[in-house]
C-alpha cells in the first residue's frame, strides 16, 4: 500500500474559508478530491466566496454562520452532514488580529479577538467530533501563528488567542486520540495576501516597505509565503499520509522560527 495523500470522498469544512489561506487550503482539498464547505458570516461575502470557488472549478457549498454562536455552528454541521455527510476534516481558520498597544486596547477588543480566534475553534471542533468518533476516524486542523510562539508589539490578544489554539490543539489530540481523531496545527508565516498587500508595497523612493524588508531579512527563505505554499501541508494533515501525527503544530514559515536573522 502507498502513501495515502487522497481525500476522494471526505468532507471537509473550512471555517472563514471565503478568502485567503482559507481559500487556498480548501482548494488544495478539493484538488485531492474532497467536497468543500465553508462559513462566511454575510450573504455579500458569500456570493463573492462562492463565484471565486465556481473561478476553480469547485463546486463548494456556503453557510451563513457566526463560529462564535455555538447554536448557530450546531445547525452549520447538521445541514453539512445531511448535505454532504459526516465531516472528516475541519479547519479552523476564521480569525482576526487587532493591531492595538496592549494598554490602549479595549477590554471589549481583547474579549472580541479571543472569541474568533480561541473560543470558536473550541466550539466548532465540540460540535464536529461527536460525529468523527461514530465515523471511526477524523482530522482537525487548528489554524496557529508564529504568534503561537512568539510575541510582537501590539498583538496581545491575538498573541494570547493563538499561545491558547496551541494548546487547544495538543489536549484535543490527548483527549480523543483513542478515537482515532488527529488534531494538529498550522502555523503560516507571513503570508502575502491582499490583506497583507499594504506592508509589500514599493515606497515613493523605489525602496521596500521597512516591514517587508524587515521580513524577508528574518526570513531564510528571503522571501514571503503565499497562499499556494500552505496547500501542502494542510492536505498532508488532511489525510491517511498523517494518520500517526497528533497535537503537532508544522509551522509553514520559511524558518523564520529557526533563525536568530542576520546581524545588522
Amino acid at each position: 500500500m502507498g502513501v495515502n495523500f487522497s481525500l476522494q470522498g471526505k468532507v471537509a469544512l473550512v471555517t472563514g474559508g471565503a478568502y485567503g489561506i482559507g481559500f487556498a487550503m480548501a482548494k488544495g482539498f478539493a484538488e485531492a478530491g474532497a467536497k468543500v464547505a465553508f462559513n462566511c458570516r454575510s450573504k455579500e461575502h458569500m456570493e463573492k466566496a462562492l463565484e471565486d470557488y465556481r473561478k476553480e472549478g469547485i463546486e463548494a457549498k456556503g453557510y451563513l454562520c457566526d463560529v462564535t454562536v455555538e447554536a448557530e455552528v450546531q445547525k452549520m454541521v447538521e445541514d453539512i452532514e445531511k448535505d454532504l455527510g459526516t465531516i472528516d476534516i475541519l479547519v479552523n481558520n476564521a480569525g482576526i488580529i487587532k493591531r492595538i498597544p496592549m494598554c490602549e486596547m479595549k477590554v471589549e477588543e481583547f474579549r472580541q479577538v479571543i472569541d474568533i480566534d480561541l473560543n470558536a475553534p473550541f466550539i466548532v471542533s465540540k460540535a464536529v467530533i461527536p460525529g468523527m468518533i461514530r465515523k471511526g476516524h477524523g482530522k482537525i486542523i487548528n489554524i496557529c501563528s508564529m504568534m503561537s510562539e512568539l510575541g510582537r508589539e501590539t498583538v496581545s490578544a491575538y498573541a494570547a488567542a493563538k499561545g491558547g489554539l496551541k494548546m487547544l490543539t495538543k489536549n484535543i489530540a490527548s483527549e480523543y486520540g483513542e478515537y482515532n481523531i488527529q488534531c494538529n496545527g498550522i502555523g503560516p508565516g507571513y503570508i502575502a495576501t491582499p490583506q497583507t498587500a499594504p506592508l509589500r508595497e514599493i515606497q515613493p523612493d523605489g525602496s521596500r516597505h521597512p516591514f517587508d524588508q524587515f521580513i524577508v531579512s528574518k526570513t531564510p527563505q528571503a522571501r514571503w509565503g503565499t497562499p499556494e505554499d500552505l496547500m501542502g501541508p494542510a492536505v498532508f494533515l488532511a489525510s491517511d499520509a498523517s494518520d500517526f501525527v497528533n497535537g503537532h503544530i508544522l509551522y509553514v514559515d520559511g524558518g523564520i522560527l529557526a533563525y536568530i536573522g542576520k546581524q545588522p
